[in-house]
């Protein structure tokens, strides 16, 4: 027992380590692709280190699936890597203990890191979606920060366009400029001409205080008529209307600025997102959908009956009065009733056809809609499991492939883990597509990752048992010298010209 113990402690030591690493070496490379993809909203817009730091907190949470079963990936295959290059495999079976008892430990701490995943991803990863998206969400609508360029028109404070020729070093002097007011909400009739003054901003920061000196201002005052003695509206010809002109030694301007800060958003407008919810709340919405779904099948199917019900009430009162008592085989019922009555019964048809046709195609629509809601709620529902289920799947793959090819460090193992993973991914996002499209069921697309890559590991783990030389090249060479001819094989090996006799 004493040895067991041993051995598992120095197999979990050596496992614990290179997981840690790696995972935050896989979040902070995930990390930093979100940010490139969100740079734009980003940049530019005056946000504090608080508001960009809590916002790279809720989407590192956000990361952690796909950051876990790539360190999982990778960390096994370093492991097992280590072991096999440092002939640490080759003591444990000489000394009895199979691959399978050396994997034991490593399976018991990948359940619990299944576990631990199930758990994150139902309670921590809704919170920190919510979080997030609306975070984000908030900040993609902010407006960036003030910036005033020398000889442009800025109109980003709203209500106010100003012109500067030339601003100073300090970014506060202006000279030459240029205020036109549209607060009124009446076109240019108010500009402010000013030779130089200084800008800054309150405080609290929700105002910009522009003092202006030596300069005029024009207001134009525009005349008014009355309509039928009612109506008030402005004259169409300015020619007419007379002008003020106010000169100032020192002016001074209050311009709101709340259009610039980060204002949030209400979380409960983001909680109807399947993404925000966890299991029961997924339920709960699939039930009210599915509920919805039948009732508007249901409604929708009554009001075409109800068309086609009042095309035939209609013909049962009108046809005894138009149709004659005897017809002959050989006419068919609109032969037999009158051209005038006849016309008056198609065209009623044609429009009860035409709007069975509208009110199918919007039912379809609505159907499709609803359906396409149900699914994105099942997916979600069955990403709490399979996001578990996988580190466990790569796990089994990953570690007796470190074991086949005997490398350690971050070489090689680091390129495998990423082909593989990117294998899985694909296959995950291609099934993900495929259970929000409705072409395969919800269930199909999210374990398709899993149906794929769980007989690889148990291939894999087979080899690894039986010591398969799967990596072996001299093994495919020697395979690969049967199949070809002597004389093709040697011009390929380089080996057609024999050496000169001396």
């Amino acid at each position: 027992m004493a040895m067991i113990k041993t051995y598992q402690k120095l197999i979990i030591k050596s496992y614990i380590g290179p997981f840690i690493l790696t995972f935050f070496i896989s979040l902070f490379v995930l990390l930093m692709q979100f940010l490139w993809k969100y740079i734009d909203d980003l940049v530019g817009k005056g946000l504090e280190a608080g508001v960009i730091a809590e916002l790279l907190l809720y989407a590192s949470f956000s990361l952690v699936p796909l950051a876990l079963p790539l360190a999982i990936l990778l960390s096994s295959l370093m492991t097992f890597g280590n072991l096999g290059e440092h002939y640490e495999l080759v003591a444990f079976k000489a000394a009895g203990v199979s691959l399978q008892r050396v994997m034991q430990p490593l399976v018991v701490v990948s359940a619990m890191i299944c576990v631990g995943a199930f758990f994150f991803s139902n309670y921590a990863l809704p919170y920190a979606n919510l979080k997030m998206k609306s975070l984000l969400y908030d900040v993609s609508k902010s407006k960036p920060t003030l910036n005033i360029k020398e000889g442009v028109y800025n109109s980003e404070i709203t209500g106010y366009s100003i012109r500067v020729n030339k601003k100073t070093n300090d970014g506060k002097t202006l000279n030459d400029i240029t205020v036109y007011d549209h607060t009124a909400e009446t076109g240019n009739v108010s500009v402010t001409v000013a030779k130089s003054g200084t800008m800054g901003l309150t405080p609290d920061k929700t105002r910009m205080v522009l003092t202006l000196y030596d300069g005029n201002s024009y207001n134009e005052v525009r005349s008014k008529k009355r309509n039928n003695g009612n109506t008030e509206f402005y004259k169409v010809n300015r020619a007419d209307d007379p002008y003020m002109r106010e000169s100032f030694k020192k002016l001074v301007i209050i311009m709101s600025m709340e259009d610039f800060g980060l204002k949030r958003t209400d979380e409960s407008l983001f909680k109807d997102n399947a993404q925000m919810m966890n299991l029961t709340q997924l339920e709960q919405t699939h039930d009210t959908l599915t509920a919805e779904l039948k009732r508007g099948i249901e409604h929708n199917a009554r009001n075409v009956q109800r068309g086609y019900r009042y095309f035939q009430i209609y013909i049962e009162h009108q046809g005894p009065e138009v149709i004659p008592v005897k017809i002959t085989q050989k006419k068919s019922l609109l032969d037999s009733i009158p051209k005038q009555e006849s016309v008056r019964i198609l065209e009623s048809a044609a429009n009860i056809a035409r709007s069975s046709k509208a009110l199918i195609e919007n039912s379809v629509a609505d159907t499709e809609m609803v359906q396409k809601n149900i699914a994105r709620h099942e997916v979600e529902w069955h990403r709490k499991f399979t996001l578990s289920f996988a580190c466990l799947v790569l796990f089994f793959v990953a570690a007796p492939l470190g074991a086949i090819i005997r490398k350690g460090g971050l070489g090689l193992p680091m390129v495998v883990s990423v082909c593989l993973f990117i294998l899985f991914h694909i296959i995950s996002i291609t099934g993900e597509k495929f259970a929000k499209g409705g072409v395969v069921s919800a269930f199909q697309g999210m374990w398709l990752s899993s149906a794929v890559l769980l007989p690889l590991g148990i291939y894999l783990t087979y080899k690894a048992t039986t010591d398969s030389a799967l990596f072996d090249s001299e093994r495919y060479l020697s395979i690969a010298r049967k199949l070809l001819p002597t004389k093709r094989w040697n011009k390929l090996m380089g080996q057609d010209e024999q050496p000169k006799q001396q």
